[in-house]
């Protein structure tokens, strides 16, 4: 088969197993939890202003980085056998419909967290060591605002393109948020602008993608072709 009929075939064996949507909700449902109790085991007692300010700041930067990196991959991965295929599938569509169907920003941090697989194994072992209390204060923060950001990310990338908010636009203008006209370049150009949560973390992005990557424009993208999501 081609690539374009392995990517038809994958897409029908998500539609066609609900074992698919059920575990996108139960990775929703571990990631939310496990943020929930990475919160509430902060030693936010042992922290100062400036502690805290330097953790958020640290944070800010590795989520936009990690979650870029994770971008990166699935962008350019085309495997779509086995069990896994159709998830990269699914990925790969949002080239195709960048623009969300209009919802509450929280609903889209909830649900969106269910394709944060990876999240799932790092907010577990972080809270694991969270309860030995053996890790600084600071350090702790800062791996906890890295596993929300890494949700709020996705909150981010649908500000960019569902909302045009005076406030949600001088907060994109702030870079706390990803600017739409950064991330365009993601959109019209290839194998660039991987980051979205703010972007600030691009140049390096960028860097590595072109010592590692082929670029989806010229082929991930086009095993997506005319395919059509059921009604």
């Amino acid at each position: 088969m081609t690539k374009q009929e392995q990517f038809a075939a994958a897409m029908g064996r998500y539609h066609a197993a609900p074992g698919y949507a059920r575990f996108r909700v139960g990775v929703s449902a571990a990631v939310v939890t496990l943020q929930a109790a990475s919160v509430a085991l902060v030693p936010w007692g042992s922290l100062s202003i400036a502690g805290a300010l330097l953790a958020a700041l640290a944070a800010y930067l590795v989520a936009d980085f990690v979650n870029g990196i994770v971008h990166m991959i699935m962008d350019n991965t085309d495997t779509y056998g086995g069990i896994v295929g159709p998830l990269v599938a699914v990925f790969h569509l949002h080239h195709k419909t960048p623009r969300y169907t209009s919802t509450n920003p929280v609903a889209i941090y909830v649900l969106e967290s269910g394709s944060k697989h990876w999240l799932v194994p790092y907010l577990a072992a972080l809270v694991y060591v969270q309860t030995l209390g053996v890790m600084p204060a600071g350090l702790t923060l800062a791996l906890v605002l890295v596993g929300l950001l890494s949700s709020f990310a996705e909150v981010s990338h649908y500000l960019c393109h569902n909302s045009t908010h005076p406030t949600v636009r001088l907060l994109q203008r702030l870079r706390l948020l990803l600017p739409p006209e950064h991330h365009a370049i993601h959109h019209t150009q290839d194998n660039v602008g991987y980051a979205f949560l703010n972007g600030l973390t691009d140049p390096l992005l960028d860097a590595i993608a072109r010592r590692t990557c082929g670029g989806y424009v010229s082929r991930t993208d086009k095993h997506v072709g005319d395919y059509q999501r059921p009604k």
